[in-house]
């Protein structure tokens, strides 16, 4: 399972451990156990720092393919169920790090709140190895567990556990569960996570309350293509910037296939994530990671207050908030997300295979959604409420060529209906005929575009009757020294080459706006002397 190139990979990246840990399975049998003692004693022979000891937990542990961390003899609170193979197999190198002794990643208010629980917490938290959002799951809860030791958190591998899967009626991950009870499931990120611990323990904000940064020249919300981009260019005019954002690298983290950003041929989305962050820690950039901004007051100097008590003070303010999945709006949407309804065809369809279910909108993301599925899951049918697709032609000439894709166009979905907490069905209209059907599904893959994320704004600066920024063609909003980028606003074609394009604009623009403000505040000066 792991190469040579792993090994002496993880063997550069224990080096500096400081801490020895310990990966302690549970004894017992399972068909799977083997592979797992083989795959953490390579792990455990790159370091001299790391072992592995077999033992009876007596209930600690879920079964023998569970295991989890000591630090120098400490449990950690760090679990998991399964082989933390595929995407996970970066939350456990982490794991490792942070409980050795590696900085964690978190921000030090996130980390305030999260050493402020005082009531025992044991979070489980149900993965697909498939997943490429799950593993900003496991990461966060592992650090919440290294920060606090009424904290313990696992990660189970759904696949290895399908008793358990079925007895909870989970149908999409990450699905975290809190002291046995359904605590977040569906479009689950560590600032959601953190908004979750504050609604339990309100009082846990006060652990930032009066915390506050010196005042910025410029403060960005948002850290996708055009957050990041704007960051950038005003770091590198030698400005003090900062960085709020509830997800680094937003939308796109979730785009699997990415051939149209210019001189990169082909990437992914986690992979311009990650060249995003990189780059941008080349720049004296302060960043405030998986917290948002609750409000925002206007003036010379704008005052903004974070979910997580603190307030920035800065002179200038760029929004790259981007946006969010758009919802059906339908009855049996909401009230049945992860139990058959989803929203990420790369992180749920896993769930779906050999069934037949429904992809809902005929654009991009709609046909290259379908298009994914079609190998996993028996037929796929996509709902397109227009008389023609909007996708790209070469998207639809390949949908077309699969025997288990089916289009419908023009129709209107009317409902999706369920049956003992689980999708059965869609109920729809043909635009044509006003005639009404019923279609047999097992799940509803939702792809009808984006919403912009700016409900913070309201009041603040003009927004269109679509929630979008308004903006002129330098990024300028309707109040001074507030500008915005990207999908957020009403620039058109939402694509990451023209938000990278967008963010570096409104860091110019902003740049301006302070040089004119300062010979402003010269000549003021010079008039009163």
């Amino acid at each position: 399972m792991l190469t040579q190139e792993i090994l002496q990979a993880l063997k550069g990246y224990t080096a500096s451990m400081e801490k020895n840990v310990k990966f302690v399975i549970q004894t017992g049998d399972h068909s799977k156990r083997d592979e797992l003692v083989t795959f953490l004693s390579d792990i455990a022979g790159v370091s001299d720092k790391l072992s592995v000891e077999q033992r009876d937990t007596t209930g600690v542990l879920r079964s023998a393919i569970s295991f989890l961390l000591e630090a120098d003899g400490e449990d950690t609170g760090v679990r998991f169920s399964g082989i933390p193979g595929g995407h996970e197999f970066n939350s456990l190198v982490l794991a490792i790090l942070h409980a050795s002794g590696t900085e964690l990643k978190l921000d030090d208010s996130v980390k305030s709140i999260v050493k402020g629980v005082t009531q025992p917490l044991k979070f489980e938290v149900f993965i697909s190895l498939s997943c490429h959002n799950c593993p900003e799951v496991v990461q966060a809860l592992n650090q919440f567990a290294l920060l606090n030791p009424l904290i313990s958190s696992e990660m189970i591998d759904g696949g290895l556990y399908p008793e358990v899967i079925k007895t909870r009626d989970i149908q999409g991950v990450p699905s975290v569960y809190l002291n046995g009870e359904l605590f977040a499931n569906g479009k689950v990120d560590a600032s959601t996570l953190i908004d979750k611990l504050l609604e339990l323990q309100p009082e846990l904000k006060n652990a930032n309350a009066g915390a506050s940064l010196p005042t910025q020249d410029v403060t960005v919300i948002g850290a996708g293509p055009a957050g990041v981009s704007a960051a950038i260019y005003a770091a590198r005019k030698g400005l003090k910037v900062t960085i709020v954002a509830d997800r680094f690298g937003g939308q796109v983290k979730d785009t699997m296939g990415i051939e149209n950003l210019i001189s990169v041929p082909k990437t992914t989305g986690p992979e311009l994530v990650n060249n995003l962050q990189a780059h941008m820690q080349d720049y004296d950039i302060t960043l405030k990671e998986h917290v948002r901004v609750d409000e925002i007051k206007s003036g010379n100097i704008k005052t903004l207050t974070l979910s997580s008590g603190e307030t920035i003070e800065t002179k200038t303010l760029i929004v790259a908030t981007g946006a969010r999945w758009r919802e059906l709006g339908v009855p049996g949407e909401k009230e049945n997300v992860g139990n058959g309804v989803a929203y990420c065809p790369h992180c749920d369809g896993p769930f779906f295979k050999g069934k037949d279910v429904a992809v809902i909108g005929g654009g991009n993301s709609g046909i290259e959604a379908a298009l994914d599925l079609a190998g996993i899951v028996k037929s796929v049918t996509v709902f397109e409420f227009l008389p023609e697709l909007k996708a790209d032609q070469v998207l639809v000439k390949q949908a077309e060529k699969r025997e288990n894709i089916t289009i419908l166009k023009n129709v209107a979905t009317k409902q999706i209906t369920a049956e003992n907490g689980k999708v059965n069905g869609i109920e729809y209209i043909d635009r044509a005929t006003d005639e009404v059907n019923n279609q047999v599904l097992s799940g509803v893959f939702v792809q009808i575009g984006l919403v912009p994320n700016s409900q913070f704004l309201k009041g603040v600066v003009g927004l269109t009757q679509y929630g979008e920024v308004e903006i002129d063609t330098k990024c300028n909003t309707s109040e001074p020294g507030i500008f915005a980028c990207g999908d957020v606003t009403t620039v058109p074609y939402k694509q990451i080459v023209v938000s990278m394009g967008e963010g570096a604009k409104a860091s110019l623009a902003a740049f301006e706006y302070l040089l004119s403000r300062e010979d402003s505040e010269q000549v003021q000066t010079e008039q009163a002397a």
